[in-house]
């Protein structure tokens, strides 16, 4: 699919998944000199980034005018004091995506009087490096310009799934918007656990790491289901197929992650509100 990006983009809140975003779509092709980035509290790497390709940073704000396409990438808390400065920006070709975790919809159109076209989408921080995934939802009102416009933003950072149902984004967001972390978790505890059995932190650390990135590019060029991969790499009596004997246990690690998974769901509910 081409990517189209929009002609001119207001970005409200430069944190790390706004800033990742940004990154993307600049390596992506989007003119660094149509974006405007308003973070109260920009980061030296979001400065050091606007000023490298002159973007706008916290212009003021008579001198924005409303753009093609304007992100919401605030913390989901921060809605209620970053509308009213966004509602100023919003005309009414202007198509809003918002990454806010938890906000439906009908939370956005609350805040954000002007909105018409409202995207709610939920990427994940491999954005960064273009290779995230991101799962989003449109509302009525989105017609299939505006529409092209938003998947322009999110494909430019990764894969893309649209969904008609906005009820599956609490679960998208606890599955693969905070799936991340958990990858980097589970590197922690390789990590640890190598050294427990003997080895020194730097030497764990380093093939805890080395293993996940390896076994995720295995995943991505192959097309072999997961549990294919594992059953391939896993000898009958030997040492793989004694550890998955612990880790796929009743009380292994799949009842944990499905518990952990849950949480973060229903924290996403609460925070619509």
């Amino acid at each position: 699919m081409t990517t189209i990006l929009p002609s001119s983009l207001v970005l409200v809140g430069a944190g790390k998944m706004g800033g990742a975003l940004l990154e993307g779509w600049i390596d992506t092709g989007l003119n660094p000199r149509t974006v405007t980035v308003l973070e109260p509290q920009p980061s030296a790497e979001m400065s050091n980034l606007a000023g490298a390709h002159k973007m706008r940073l916290n212009p003021p704000l008579n001198d924005v005018e409303p753009p093609s396409a304007l992100v919401l990438a605030v913390k989901p808390q921060s809605l209620a004091t970053a509308a009213p400065v966004a509602n100023r920006l919003i005309a009414a070709g202007t198509t809003v995506v918002s990454i806010l975790a938890g906000k439906t919809i009908a939370n956005l159109g609350a805040a954000l009087s002007n909105a018409r076209a409202v995207v709610r989408a939920m990427p994940n921080l491999p954005a960064s490096i273009r290779r995230g995934i991101t799962v989003a939802v449109a509302n009525p009102a989105t017609n299939v310009q505006q529409r092209e416009i938003a998947d322009g933003l999110l494909r430019a950072v990764g894969v893309v799934e649209w969904v008609k149902d906005e009820g599956l984004i609490d679960a998208v967001t606890a599955l693969s918007g905070s799936g991340p972390a958990y990858v980097f978790y589970l590197v922690e505890c390789m990590a640890h656990a190598g050294h427990v059995a003997g080895l020194p932190v730097e030497l764990a650390e380093r093939l805890a790491r080395v293993t996940v990135a390896g076994a995720g590019e295995l995943l991505h060029t192959s097309d072999l289901p997961a549990a294919k991969l594992r059953h391939d790499v896993t000898s009958p009596g030997g040492t793989t197929a004694a550890a998955l004997e612990k880790l796929m246990a009743v009380n292994g690690l799949q009842p944990i992650v499905t518990e952990a998974i849950a949480a973060a769901k229903r924290r996403a509910k609460e925070l619509s509100g």
